[in-house]
């Protein structure tokens, strides 16, 4: 919560910082909107944190759960329609009723993590049985998604929701021949998808000489090195960027992280990673102690969903990864997205409680399995072992 709370308003400070110029130059307002609609997505997102932290887990049932994932494949299909969604730069992403936007994707991310910690956590012996068993129950749900993001079309979202998934089979004990199989389809996948939208070629290929294509493909990541560049150990100051004018594009959301670099420097990046860096360890160690085997895998893929999103936006402005237009958790200007990362740690918080880390013989919603935690089948039987020869030796 701390490492959260101190990125919300690291978040909305440079929000304000890096919509000012576009504000004042288009309208007047000096980024007063985006910095607003960002404090109005934060304080929902809060509130939602707050029920998720005392209610999540207990409104988290298979119900539910299907529910959202057919719920948001139904939202994906709806925002493609004419007339329905959004198109914002030759992508169609959004809903959109004046200046409120929302993203029907990131309810995708959320309820993908939700069905996969469920699914491996009830079925933990046909992990065992073969690829195809193993994996087509998450494929099915998966696959579609993906594709319906991608074709939006948004690479990045949909990079995140395979990588958190994969995260989260790798904490499940899937076996790494399986995973070789899926990052397969991965590429394959990608290849189609370069082939539909040969511009995404130039994207993923760009970020190698962003220089020698700098006043086409390579502008934003070559802008985003210069800024980040410029900025040097400790910055220009707060304010002072020179690049979110006019020069950066979507400087307040997907290149925000180079307007931090160019205002406070180097340091300034660094206690920002420092700060995701707080979530991964109190993320993993809220899994490590989680009572049950679904709190465990819920939890690492909720760590996941932060984590992987933040890591390639850093490597996005870095110019360590192509241009994939994912904003940065907790700071950029991304409403929806603000909103299901809050969900998310308000839904770790619960799991961290002290009453959900009460051990249980049995997890009333989920089946016993003692392969699923052999440690406390060995502790039990060593209990019971000793137990009867204390009653032998007392009969003796």
């Amino acid at each position: 919560m701390t490492a959260t709370l101190c990125l919300l308003a690291f978040g909305a400070v440079m929000v304000y910082s890096a919509s000012s110029p576009e504000g004042a130059i288009n309208g007047g307002g000096y980024g007063a909107s985006e910095f607003l609609m960002y404090l109005f997505a934060a304080g929902l997102g809060l509130i939602a944190m707050r029920l998720c932290e005392q209610y999540g887990l207990r409104w988290l049932r298979p119900e539910l759960i299907r529910l959202m994932l057919y719920g948001s494949c139904a939202l994906l299909v709806a925002v493609l329609l004419p007339g329905i969604g959004r198109d914002i730069n030759g992508a169609r992403r959004w809903f959109a009723a004046g200046p409120i936007q929302f993203q029907p994707s990131e309810l995708a991310k959320l309820a993908l993590v939700f069905y996969a910690a469920r699914y491996l956590a009830d079925n933990p012996r046909r992990l065992q049985r073969g690829f195809r068993p193993a994996i087509a129950p998450i494929a099915v749900a998966l696959g579609p998604a993906c594709l319906l993001i991608a074709v939006e079309p948004d690479l990045g979202t949909t990079l995140v929701c395979f990588l958190t998934i994969v995260s989260m089979l790798v904490v499940a004990g899937v076996p790494g021949g399986y995973l070789t199989r899926i990052f397969l389809v991965a590429a394959l996948g990608v290849c189609l998808m370069v082939l539909v939208h040969p511009y995404e070629l130039t994207r993923l290929t760009s970020f190698l000489h962003p220089f020698s294509q700098q006043s086409s493909a390579g502008w934003q990541s070559a802008q985003s090195q210069m800024a980040v560049g410029s900025g040097g150990l400790w910055g220009v100051g707060l304010g002072q960027s020179v690049g979110k004018a006019m020069w950066l594009p979507e400087a307040q959301t997907d290149f925000i992280l180079a307007v931090v670099g160019q205002e406070l420097g180097v340091i300034g990046i660094l206690v920002v990673i420092s700060l995701y860096g707080m979530i991964a360890y109190a993320g993993l160690r809220t899994a490590r102690r989680a009572a049950t085997r679904y709190t465990k895998l819920l939890a690492s893929g909720l760590t996941s969903l932060i984590l992987c999103q933040g890591i390639l936006n850093i490597f996005v402005v870095l110019g360590i990864a192509p241009l994939t237009g994912v904003p940065l958790p907790f700071i950029s200007y991304a409403p929806t997205n603000l909103l299901v990362m809050l969900t998310s740690v308000g839904v770790l918080l619960g799991i961290a409680r002290p009453a959900a880390r009460e051990l249980r013989l049995v997890d009333p919603a989920e089946p016993h399995d003692a392969s699923a935690d052999p440690d406390r089948d060995r502790w039990n039987r060593r209990t019971r072992g000793s137990s009867a020869g204390g009653r032998r030796r007392a009969a003796g």
